[in-house]
């Protein structure tokens, strides 16, 4: 089913409807975590360690209790006991959520430069701010490791999981390697990124008993709820989190970390509603950010260009307390047709802030390296790297022959390629010229693994003919309480403006977490199966009716439209149905809990690989000068299964796309490796692109359903980051002839051309 098909067959899944929440947060109405006011609310700042790892000998904090206006300053000395972080487990996902394994302010020790050591709490922001500066910490110094570089030939291998995969061997890649006629063999390096979203990490918590009330840009409810419950020793039943809108996320509110814990924790001390909002430097200090890495893509080939060897291994950090490992070599299993394949992650240990997701991890770096090796192999060929790539286009997945779900890379190719002028591209490095500006074409594979989570719906159908649809799913901007409306609306028949979904809140029915590029399918599946119980439940009643006309009629034979079911013109809308029986309302719950979804997921991966893919098209402009690199046309084209919302979609690739060029052109923490100290953490030293940096972004979907995923959704939100790096960095390439490894690509590593 084709895009403009899928629009024909529909009302509203497919239509570039309007963000229902565009006004709200266009004009102020929106409340987010620190916009909630309280009686007595008071506010919180935090005082951060100034070495990587030792104890603490001492904490002078005199001079901040006699401000005025302080409440109380709350260590390691006087905070009150929070249970320790529960040890990780996929029996229960929950414990997943932890951040870090420290448990902040019961304990002496520090792990990272920047770890929070005390809290002050005080009657105005300000004041907290200014108290928290005069704290005095006195350490005993431990021997540190915080230099990724040096440490990095330490590495160990990582070892496997039920998520993730961390190596893989089919055949013998080296010996094949070494005999290949032709080859290329690359050491690439990535920097570690700190997260920026528009609204730093905030919270408000509030504490009535043994009850808490929590206000927090959270991407995931259920697992903080289940965390809080936990370390402060309450049923889950007494938490109540509330998060109808977070100003973005990327991966880094989807875990626990220091702010919501210690806002909690000087909220119950003090007897006072807190809000604690960190500062940008903040978020730096106290939530992590993606991981360095080191890459080795070495790849063989024979004259014709079919690979005959294809090596990926990766260095990549985590932290003593904590951290997840990057699945940077997963695109590596799944890309190419060779037949002798090594793939092998490896892992060093840093006194470091930990690790962790951010938007397409492993993903976005694991192929900014094997898609730009592909690249340099097709010019040691003299092939076109179009070309090169559909020759190496697997017909099942290469690693373990498994069917893919649904891949249409080929055609997103072709599309691509037509629209871009990809036959224009003249292959000779440093060929093509404007004025002083040298002009490079480069392409990438961009691919992302599709993933479904445990969520509950119910769907509420009233005899005046309005559905509300609840479930405690996210939005962080990127419209998804939109694009469950147009689900609703479709799936029951009625118009747009008649459902209402509730979400961002821990009262409703479990919603999954906003991560994977999920969240939509997963909410999705649960809608249209409660959506089809409330069906079934209507037409019950009507055939309990001697008078209707859907008497003898089986659903899969009524078509739900105009606010009721028909079959052709004879039908009932669901008011009449239900003002007859006497029912002012049904309701209907679908989705699967955890066990269902583990099983589903085992049964999943044993049958198919399940992805989004795509192909980046990118023209850049290089100043022969000064090295200056503009990015001047993107395209990029993409297989993401059925398109619920054509707007809210083209937006999430763009955002993706925009994010990859900053990966490929100024994104870098800076940590200075005696300290472990992030030196350049705001937007001032951090570089994000900005409008000037972006040309128009062009944006293709091919709208075909994936069968096995719920309406044949397979996930935008994160594919568009993947492979944006590498055709940048082939642009590059192609424009200047110098093949830049080392990321971001700036001044330096190009200057003399």
């Amino acid at each position: 089913m084709t895009a403009t098909e899928t629009e024909q067959r529909t009302t509203y899944v497919g239509r570039p409807i309007d963000r229902l929440d565009g006004r709200a947060k266009t004009t102020g109405e929106a409340k987010y975590a620190a916009e909630h006011s309280y009686p007595g609310l008071a506010y919180a700042a935090l005082v951060h360690a100034t070495i990587p790892r030792g104890r603490i000998t001492g904490m002078d904090t005199a001079a901040a209790r006699a401000v005025p206006g302080v409440i109380e300053v709350l260590t390691h000395e006087n905070a009150p006991a929070m249970k320790p972080a529960p040890k990780q487990s996929m029996l229960n996902l929950s414990s997943l959520a932890s951040g870090t394994s420290v448990n902040y302010l019961a304990t002496d020790e520090v792990h990272w430069n920047g770890q929070p050591v005390a809290v002050v709490v005080a009657e105005t922001l300000e004041t907290a701010r200014h108290a928290a500066s005069l704290v005095r910490t006195t350490y005993q110094e431990l021997p540190a490791v915080v230099d990724f570089a040096s440490e990095a030939p330490n590495a160990t291998p990582q070892k496997s999981n039920a998520i993730a995969e961390a190596g893989a061997d089919k055949g013998d890649a080296p010996a094949a390697l070494a005999a290949a006629p032709v080859a290329v063999d690359l050491l690439f390096t990535t920097p570690p990124h700190n997260h920026n979203a528009i609204e730093p990490h905030a919270t408000t918590a509030v504490w009535e008993g043994d009850r808490l009330t929590l206000h927090e840009g959270t991407q995931n409810i259920a697992w903080l709820r289940s965390h809080l419950a936990y370390r402060f020793g309450v049923p889950e039943r007494n938490i109540r989190v509330l998060s109808p809108y977070v100003g973005g996320g990327f991966g880094g509110k989807g875990s626990v970390w220091a702010g919501v814990l210690l806002a909690v924790l000087a909220a119950r001390a003090t007897g006072r509603p807190v809000r604690l909002a960190l500062t940008r430097e903040g978020v730096y200090h106290t939530v992590g950010g993606r991981t360095p890495s080191t890459q080795r893509v070495a790849l063989g080939a024979d004259a014709d260009g079919r690979l005959t060897a294809l090596i990926h291994t990766s260095v990549s950090r985590t932290g003593r307390a904590g951290g997840l490992p990057e699945q940077i070599t997963s695109a590596s299993r799944h890309l190419y047709a060779a037949p002798n394949i090594h793939l092998q992650q490896s892992l060093v240990q840093l006194d470091a802030l930990p690790n962790t997701y951010m938007r397409a991890p492993g993903e976005s770096i694991g192929t900014f390296a094997v898609e730009s090796a592909m690249d340099e192999l097709a010019f040691e060929l003299g092939i076109d790297p179009i070309e090169l790539r559909m020759r190496n286009e697997p017909e099942r997945n290469p690693v373990d022959g498994k069917r893919f779900a649904h891949r249409m890379l080929r055609e997103a190719y072709a599309l691509g390629a037509e629209r871009f002028g990809w036959h224009e591209r003249d292959p000779r490095p440093g060929s093509m010229r404007d004025g002083r500006w040298l002009v490079g074409m480069g392409v990438a594979t961009a691919y992302h693994p599709s993933w479904q989570m445990p969520a509950k719906v119910t769907v509420r159908l009233s005899a005046d003919g309005t559905v509300v649809v609840r479930s405690a799913f996210h939005e962080m901007g990127m419209g998804a309480a939109t694009a469950q409306t147009q689900i609703a609306a479709d799936e029951l028949g009625v118009p747009l403006e008649a459902v209402r979904v509730e979400y961002g809140d821990s009262d409703l029915p479990p919603g999954p977490g906003a991560g994977g590029s999920a969240q939509t399918a997963s909410v999705a599946a649960g809608l249209v199966a409660a959506s089809r119980k409330l069906k079934q439940s209507v037409l019950a009643l009507a055939r309990r009716s001697a008078g209707s006309p859907l008497r003898g009629r089986k659903l899969d034979d009524l078509e739900a439209r105009d606010g009721g079911l028909y079959q052709g013109s004879r039908g009932e809308t669901y008011a009449a149905i239900l003002t007859r029986a006497g029912r002012d309302h049904l309701v209907a719950e679908g989705g699967v809990g955890v066990l269902g979804f583990l099983a589903k997921t085992i049964r999943d991966r044993r049958n198919w690989v399940k992805a989004a893919c795509g192909a980046q098209f990118c023209e850049v402009r290089v100043d022969r000068d000064t090295g200056e690199v503009r990015v001047s046309r993107w395209l990029g084209v993409f297989d993401v299964g059925t398109v619920i919302n054509a707007k809210t979609t083209a937006s999430q690739l763009r955002g993706g796309i925009v994010m990859g060029i900053g990966l490929a052109l100024s994104e870098e923490t800076l940590v200075d490796h005696r300290t472990g100290r992030i030196v350049n953490p705001s937007l001032a030293e951090y570089h994000v692109p900005v409008h000037a940096d972006i040309p128009h972004l062009d944006v293709h979907y091919l709208g075909e359903p994936d069968p096995t995923m719920p309406l044949g959704l397979i996930g935008v939100g994160e594919v568009g980051i993947t492979g944006a790096a590498a055709a940048v960095a082939n642009a590059v390439r192609h424009a200047t002839g110098k093949r830049v490894l080392d990321l971001p690509i700036t001044l330096d590593k190009l200057l003399p051309l």
